[in-house]
């Protein structure tokens, strides 16, 4: 017996059958129990969360009986590394300030087949986990993420739900419109996008990598929609508004830099041209008309600027060939992990 993914769905099919069956053979990922010998690991970066770190154990604990529960704290003030490992937590350290860099230390750190990436302030729905991790399973997937729903007002901070509108349509603008919630904390992750993963950022800027890097090396993908709520009393938010949402911004800029130079220096060298001819067409006009040039400032002005497009569009070009033999490079180490199936123990 296999399985084989339809439109979110898992279609059960023998040898010599017929490639569809009937809706009533048709099961849904959320009806196919998880492989008994799975390594899951839920994986939780903490900094000064001791309210709500021992609810964020308790309620993934008896979501996903059979994973291990992992705590990354990063220099937190107060009795967070008490208290998760009071919870059973296996509890680690990593000094490097920023969200990115606890993240980096966790995918280079721990071996599982399911990778449950939750922040630990009490504020996803821990009963999401195993359809999420199912659906990774059944649809061979390599990134599932749980796309937030609320009616709580105090859910998302003041400008939190503009904000993430706005730079989730940048990235879908750039690089495909796969993803709706492109900066959620809540993803369950395969074994062969962890570790083909260059994890470069170091602070919350780390879910907008996740995402471009699914999107450019074109991965299987899916959302599962979660109950979003506020975070416990007594519990403050780490997420600097303004700050954070500028550095995911100017993240979001050098991505579309790093991975897509030739439209990137391209659109430069378009501006450039366009100032250059606005600024040296009336010089051209003066010297066909009387042979002199009286603006040689403006000529010499509109000269570089053309001189600099043409340098531009040049970087864009090498860049280019540069970006796709990194891509190449990046697919090969993804390919040489195998895929998440139910068929494989």
């Amino acid at each position: 017996m296999r399985r084989r993914c339809l439109a979110g769905q898992v279609l059960l099919w023998r040898r010599g059958l017929p490639d569809t069956l009937p809706a009533s053979e048709l099961v849904t990922a959320a009806q196919i129990p998880l492989p008994e010998t799975a390594r899951i690991a839920v994986l939780i970066p903490c900094y000064n969360e001791e309210v709500a770190i021992p609810r964020v154990i308790a309620a993934f604990r008896a979501a996903l009986p059979q994973a291990v529960i992992y705590v990354y704290d990063n220099n937190s003030q107060d009795r967070t590394v008490a208290v998760a490992r009071a919870a059973g937590a296996v509890v680690r350290t990593e000094t490097l300030q920023g969200k990115g860099h606890v993240v980096r230390r966790m995918f280079g750190d721990i071996e599982a087949d399911a990778y449950l990436l939750v922040d630990g302030d009490d504020t996803y729905e821990a009963a999401a986990a195993p359809e999420m991790v199912r659906r990774m399973f059944a649809e061979q997937l390599d990134m599932v993420t749980g796309v937030r729903v609320t009616e709580a007002i105090d859910a998302y901070r003041r400008g939190h739900k503009f904000g993430n509108a706005l730079l989730t349509g940048m990235v879908r603008r750039f690089f495909g419109d796969r993803v709706t919630d492109m900066l959620s904390g809540y993803r369950v992750f395969s074994r062969r996008f962890v570790k083909s993963f260059p994890a470069l950022a170091g602070g919350f800027e780390t879910e907008t990598e996740f995402t471009v890097h699914a999107l450019e090396l074109m991965l299987p993908v899916g959302e599962v929609r979660t109950a979003y709520k506020e975070r416990p009393a007594g519990s403050t938010s780490k997420l600097r508004t303004y700050s954070d949402g500028f550095r995911i911004l100017t993240a979001i800029l050098a991505l579309v830099k790093r991975e897509k130079p030739l439209p990137f220096f391209g659109w430069i060298a378009l501006a450039l041209v366009l100032l250059g001819l606005v600024l040296g067409l009336p010089v051209i006009w003066t010297f066909l008309e009387t042979g002199l040039v009286p603006r040689l400032p403006t000529a010499v002005l509109a000269t570089g600027l053309m001189l600099l497009a043409s340098l531009s569009l040049a970087c864009g070009l090498i860049l280019d060939t540069v970006t796709r033999g990194r891509m190449e490079a990046k697919r090969v180490a993804y390919l040489a992990i195998p895929a998440p199936t139910l068929d494989r123990p």
